[in-house]
């Protein structure tokens, strides 16, 4: 099938990020194995234990790199299980695929995530999607180089799934329970399909995510609180 259509136009022109002043390439970038990216490296084995709130209710992330892969657009992308848990019961549970090109950057190939009620039934599967499929295209989730006014989409899927990231600092200070750093790397994430809603995630580099919070149009905040490794 034509490399899957040219890998869906190259990308989506290198993720349409690059609507913003960054010059688009027709060639489809290249992937390699490893998700290495000091600023989101994905080890097989890794769990990053997350600790907060989410509207009102406590709230616990479990987000485990497995040794699973999935082929996507002809790409080899690494499997991550993301388990919400509020007030102790599982709320969501979600299978994310990432991969790398090799340049660095992190892309994001889709997502099958399920809402659950209190026995764990599942009441909705929205946002879920997959690059290729229904028109949907990955996304660069986080830049091996990132720089302050960096603008990026980080995944598409018309209606669903259209979440942008633009870069505010790199040098942000932050504390959480696993560590502090001055030199975060800070975000803002958005999306046009919920316009009054503000997101900012820190980055600390050779650890990856620690810290995100809605700052404008909801309650959620969590911090990373352990990794452990298998």
């Amino acid at each position: 099938m034509k490399r899957a259509i040219i890998l869906v136009l190259a990308l989506s022109a290198c993720a349409a990020g690059t609507s913003q002043g960054q010059s688009r390439s027709a060639q489809p970038p290249k992937f390699v194995k490893r998700i290495d990216n000091p600023w989101y490296p994905l080890k097989p084995g890794t769990t990053y234990i997350y600790t907060g709130r989410k509207d009102g209710k406590r709230g616990r992330d479990v987000f485990k790199v497995t040794s699973r892969t999935r082929k996507i657009n002809g790409v080899e992308c690494t499997e991550v299980d993301d388990r919400l848990y509020l007030n102790g019961h599982l709320a969501e549970r979600t299978k994310d695929w990432y991969a790398q090109d090799a340049s660095g950057n992190v892309w994001y190939f889709g997502e099958a995530t399920a809402e659950l009620d209190k026995v764990g039934h599942v009441l909705n599967r929205e946002g879920s999607w997959r690059a290729g499929v229904d028109g949907a295209q990955a996304g660069i989730l986080v830049p091996r180089h990132p720089h302050v006014g960096q603008r990026m989409r980080q995944e598409y899927y018309k209606g669903h799934a259209e979440d942008h990231f633009a870069v505010l600092s790199l040098s942000a200070s932050v504390v959480v329970p696993y560590t502090a750093s001055a030199h975060a790397l800070l975000t803002k994430e958005w999306t046009p399909l919920e316009p009054d809603v503000v997101d900012h995630k820190l980055y600390v580099r050779g650890i990856g995510l620690v810290k995100e919070e809605t700052i404008k149009g909801g309650d959620e905040l969590f911090e990373l609180s352990d990794i452990r490794h298998e």
